[in-house]
């Protein structure tokens, strides 16, 4: 056994090397694999012959990956597999196995193994797998140090997703938290725009008192202008008391104001002289009133083109975009998805007394395919109806129906075909049967494309043209990979 470099310069200042592992007790097998590796691929290398000596040299020698045979005397490549996944579970393992064993590497990928080769393998074909494997433990760690960082937050108020996108969303939001800008939030009706201004006040040094939210289209203009901005006794007919307002009973809080698109001109106006002079004027006041308040704004609609139409200040926009946060809708991060859904099925769970209820993977799957116009909010009503109506203790994807009315609800997937012409009914068929097809397989494959074609018998390109025609994530039925082969 003996290393290309140095393992201590893996710890360094200087931007280490990549780290990989080969066991195989056939020294011919080493001395080649570390041949070609070697010439292809940029790395240090260290190899085994055992799979205890490959566990024995974990604690000092970090890899990011490792390719290992499957049948070896001692620790066999499985075990080993499994006390490295428990170890470091960032680590990419790849099995290698000799012809008439494939049904122990697709115990090896349910494992967790990142991919398999079966004995005698192309060169190239592992070479990219490797580079790969590579890529995605860098990542893997990447993450893991950025979540571990902004995990423990960003569960406290309320976000649900490790999707870069999201993630970035909340780094954004814990860096301005703590402060007074004004932020204005944008995004899709029900991509969660409320919770981004939850999360800005309970991370700021304002969350000791209430965040107030004003829904500003619920309420017509004059009614809108006392409630944000109180007046005096007597300023008009009806006003037999004083009334503070909202601004003023956020001062020394936070004010949202949601869907600031909908705001009247006119107050827009007295809005831009809160933000410029960090005071109101209740209606009947003589003196204006200093008031402390961070202001936050969300919208759903094109303020720009608002603006253009003579129904938006541009000043105002100016004063309340000093940061913008864009929440990003569903179709933009379904890797988040399955963790929303399990969220939900977890309280729903609760609530409507079903604790044995679970997910099919093909009902997953089948809620990562949809469009989900109304984002989250759509996908919480969605899974609280199946928690409901799911007569076992699986929700499949049948149980996926028609929440409030057919123009937001998902597509079922069992449809009525009695209400459709013989030409849909046979296309809906076909498409029901390959989706359910491709999905039972990459189930049966853990998610692994080639062994999913083999079983399958079609070429493996063909394979993929399917899976892609069908809006098939394969990834998604890998066990602890973030990447599919």
């Amino acid at each position: 056994m003996n290393s290309d470099s140095n393992p201590k310069t893996h710890s360094g200042t200087k931007t280490a090397l990549p780290r990989l592992l080969i066991v195989d007790d056939d020294s011919d097998m080493l001395l080649m694999l570390r041949t070609v590796i070697t010439k292809k691929c940029r790395c240090e290398i260290e190899v085994a012959d055992s799979g205890d000596k490959a566990w024995s040299l974990l604690d000092n020698w970090r890899p990011d990956v490792i390719l290992t045979d499957i049948k070896m005397p001692g620790l066999d490549g499985l075990t080993l597999l499994n006390h490295v996944k428990q170890k470091d579970p960032t680590v990419s393992v790849i099995v290698m196995t000799g012809h008439g064993t494939i049904e122990i590497a697709v115990r090896a990928l349910r494992e967790g193994a990142y991919d398999f080769f079966e004995k005698p393998f192309d060169n190239d074909h592992l070479l990219h797998a490797l580079q790969r494997s590579l890529e995605r433990t860098d990542l893997l760690r990447e993450n893991r140090t950025l979540q571990e960082k902004l995990a423990g937050k960003a569960a406290h108020v309320g976000f649900i997703g490790t999707s870069p996108k999201l993630t970035r969303v909340f780094d954004l939001i814990d860096r301005v938290a703590d402060t007074d800008v004004s932020v204005l939030i944008r995004g899709e009706s029900g991509t969660g725009k409320e919770v981004a201004a939850q999360a800005l006040h309970s991370l700021s040094s304002r969350k000791a008192k209430p965040l107030v939210a004003v829904n500003c289209p619920a309420l017509p203009e004059h009614i809108l202008e006392s409630e944000l901005f109180g007046y005096a006794k007597g300023s008009f007919t009806g006003a037999t008391r004083d009334k503070k307002g909202l601004f003023f009973e956020a001062d020394g809080s936070t004010i949202l104001l949601d869907e600031i698109g909908d705001l009247p001109i006119n107050l827009q106006t007295k809005l831009l002289r809160v933000l410029q002079e960090r005071e109101i004027m209740p209606l009947g006041h003589t003196k204006p009133i200093k008031v402390d308040v961070r202001v936050l704004a969300s919208t759903n609609q094109d303020l720009e083109a608002k603006i253009r139409q003579g129904l938006f200040r541009e000043d105002l926009l100016y004063r309340l975009n000093v940061v913008t946060i864009t929440m990003p809708s569903l179709k933009e991060i379904p890797e988040d998805i399955p963790l929303l859904a399990e969220h939900f099925l977890h309280s729903f769970q609760k609530e409507y007394n079903r604790p044995d209820l679970t997910f099919t993977p093909a009902a997953l799957q089948h809620l990562m395919t949809q469009t989900w116009k109304g984002n989250v909010r759509e996908l919480q009503n969605v899974v609280k109806r199946a928690v409901l109506l799911a007569s076992g203790s699986q929700i499949s994807e049948c149980d996926f129906v028609n929440p409030s009315h057919a123009a937001e609800a998902v597509k079922s997937p069992c449809p009525d075909f009695g209400s459709l012409t013989y030409n849909q009914a046979k296309e809906e068929s076909m498409t029901l049967f390959s989706q359910k097809y491709l999905t039972r397989a990459l189930e049966n494959a853990v998610g692994n494309i080639s062994v999913a074609a083999r079983q399958a018998g079609i070429g493996r390109q063909s394979f993929q043209r399917l899976l892609k025609r069908y809006s098939i994530d394969a990834s998604t039925f890998r066990t602890g990979s973030a990447n599919n082969s």
